[in-house]
């Protein structure tokens, strides 16, 4: 006799693990192509060393744990946490850094936990944040865009660079680094210029954000569009971090727009978009209800703009996001929708 289930409703998601890691990697193609153009290959060296030891840990743990091991690597998350730590790190990166951060994401933030659906945190936003704090030199070596270089890096003396840390004779890192346009405007403001010297003074910045930068985020835009027109997302989560983020940036900059630059430029420089459709969206690691993830978002861009005007770190977004996933359980408590059928009592 066949079992009938006789408890209702039921919801049909035609989606699984795997679709929606297939549709981020999709998602984020346009942005990685355009940062390898205006940044050079460096990114792909990331991903590529991240990816095979995010596969390689991951098989290991699995194994050690006596746990199935091809579809866990066949889901694709390792993967995606390969390539939002590749995006996140700068394209000079040594391969030694990249392969602890993401031995630490895989380890540490996920499989300790109990592998995909039980880490509390975004794994890849772990490593990052573990490495930032661990090396703050080499995780503040960011490549000028090309057309600001004063010397040339091709493939070959990157390579060289990532692998044995030596440059070709007559090239040095000053001649081919720059600060970012968010370090840039923090370090000048705490020297007492204002935001319009500092924007016409510095070739970094473009007209709404960093030069070169400015086109990879709006890349990550079309790709966050792109996953809200599937349904792979939902919009809670990055309409509250950038509209919280918007009207902090807004308020400071109305009553001083020297020394607060404005919204525009918060959203259009560092990891804001990345963030925004690609980690605060992490269905594991964030809320879990809509109201639940729309103040998920607010208290990430909250905590953004907080940091980045008021603290110490210039972009933010991962230590934001990573307060948020600790309260994120608090706000699905508090967020919890109403069960199917119950009748309120008033």
């Amino acid at each position: 006799m066949a079992e009938i289930n006789s408890s209702s409703p039921y919801a049909h998601n035609p989606q699984n693990v795997t679709g929606v890691m297939l549709a981020v990697v999709y998602a984020l193609i346009p942005a990685t192509l355009a940062y390898v153009w205006l940044f050079g290959p460096g990114v792909l060296l990331n991903i590529g060393i991240a990816a095979v030891f995010a596969l390689s840990a991951e098989a290991t743990i699995l194994a050690w744990r006596g746990a199935p091991v091809r579809p866990a690597l066949s889901d694709g998350s390792a993967l995606v946490t390969a390539l939002l730590l590749g995006l996140a790190l700068p394209p000079l990166s040594p391969w030694w850094l990249t392969t602890v951060g993401i031995l630490f994401a895989i380890i540490i933030a996920k499989q300790l936990y109990g592998g995909l659906g039980f880490n509390p945190f975004n794994p890849a936003m772990v490593g990052y944040v573990a490495l930032l704090i661990s090396f703050p030199v080499e995780m503040t070596t960011w490549l000028a865009p090309e057309s600001l270089r004063s010397g040339e890096l091709g493939f070959g003396a990157m390579l060289s660079y990532v692998f044995t840390g030596n440059l070709p004779v007559g090239l040095t890192l000053d001649s081919i680094t720059a600060a970012t346009p968010l370090d840039e405007m923090k370090t000048q403001l705490s020297l007492g210029q204002t935001v319009n010297e500092i924007r016409s003074a510095s070739p970094l910045f473009a007209q709404f954000g960093g030069t070169g930068w400015q086109v990879i985020n709006g890349l990550f835009l079309l790709g966050g569009l792109w996953l809200l027109a599937r349904r792979v997302i939902t919009w809670h989560a990055p309409v509250g971090l950038l509209g919280m983020l918007f009207l902090l940036a807004g308020f400071f900059h109305f009553f001083d727009a020297g020394q607060y630059p404005g919204p525009v430029f918060h959203i259009a420089s560092g990891g804001v978009l990345l963030g925004a459709f690609f980690i605060a969206t992490d269905p594991t690691s964030g809320a879990t209800s809509n109201k639940g993830r729309l103040v998920f978002g607010a208290g990430a861009g909250a905590l953004i703009y907080l940091i980045r005007t008021f603290g110490g770190f210039p972009d933010a977004v991962a230590f934001s996001v990573l307060l948020m996933n600790m309260a994120a359980p608090t706000i699905d408590y508090y967020t919890q929708p109403r069960v199917y059928g119950h009748i309120r009592k008033d």
